[in-house]
């Protein structure tokens, strides 16, 4: 009995293997995390169908002169602003509540990648709606008030504060679900915090600060007016309070804390 002895290499190809992923990669894999599940899907498609539902009730309701692009627009983003920080904090959260940030975080060791990647395709996924949502609204408009005049007033200049209004509630959802890591918590926070606060606010003695720091009054005139310097200087710093300061805090975490088995 004799036995055959293989002499040949056989051939592998190597090319890029320790190539690391790059940031469009990344962004697709993220990107496929918040569409390419079950609530993911459902969330998204329910947004987009909300906002076709108030849209049309919206323009039922009234005189076709009050249906200009602003009074619109400002309940056709509605759906859109409360479900995508929703869908933020689910992104995050996932890597621990479905035990996969020991997979992601091995594949990709430099955590600050993988945190880019979400808030790339958090944005990605805004602005998507954010298109949809417009999209729905102008169609809207262009049949229930045709030649209606001031109809389309400041429509450029509403969209570019819409898709601050939309991005910016986008990472705020992104930013609770880094510091809590846990869906629950987070999204009862994401809505609970800014109440509790809005209530505070409405104290006397918190007159002054409550445009300073209250999101409902900072950031809710976007859709519906062109905002004054003041008024950007008001959602700046609601902004930097209530999605920048947790951003950072998250990311600090993250980077540290060790990673989901």
């Amino acid at each position: 009995m004799s036995t055959t002895t293989l002499t040949a290499p056989i051939p592998v190809d190597i090319a890029g293997v320790h190539a690391r992923p790059g940031v469009g990669r990344l962004v697709a894999v993220e990107l496929r995390k918040i569409l390419d599940t079950r609530a993911g899907f459902w969330m998204q498609l329910a947004t987009v169908a909300i906002t076709a539902l108030v849209v049309i009730v919206r323009l039922v309701a009234g005189d076709a002169t009050d249906h200009t692009f602003a009074s619109v627009l400002d309940v056709g983003l509605k759906p859109a602003a409360v479900l995508l920080p929703i869908a933020g904090i689910l992104l995050v959260t996932s890597e621990w509540s479905q035990r996969t940030g020991m997979i992601t975080f091995a594949l990709v060791p430099m955590r600050s990648r993988v945190l880019g990647a979400k808030l790339v395709a958090s944005l990605v996924l805004a602005v998507a709606m954010l298109a949809i949502s417009v999209a729905i609204v102008a169609a809207g408009v262009l049949v229930a008030s045709p030649g209606v005049d001031g109809a389309w007033s400041d429509a450029g200049t509403l969209v570019a504060q819409s898709a601050v209004y939309l991005t910016g509630g986008m990472i705020t959802g992104v930013a609770f679900g880094m510091v809590l890591l846990a869906s629950a918590p987070a999204i009862v926070a994401l809505f609970a915090l800014p109440i509790a606060w809005t209530a505070v606010a409405s104290l006397s003695f918190f007159a002054d600060a409550a445009p300073w720091l209250d999101t409902r009054l900072a950031l809710g005139p976007m859709p519906k007016e062109v905002l004054s310097t003041t008024q950007w200087a008001h959602a700046g710093s609601a902004l930097a309070l209530w999605m920048l300061l947790p951003l950072l805090i998250g990311i600090w975490q993250i980077t540290r804390r060790e990673a989901a088995a």
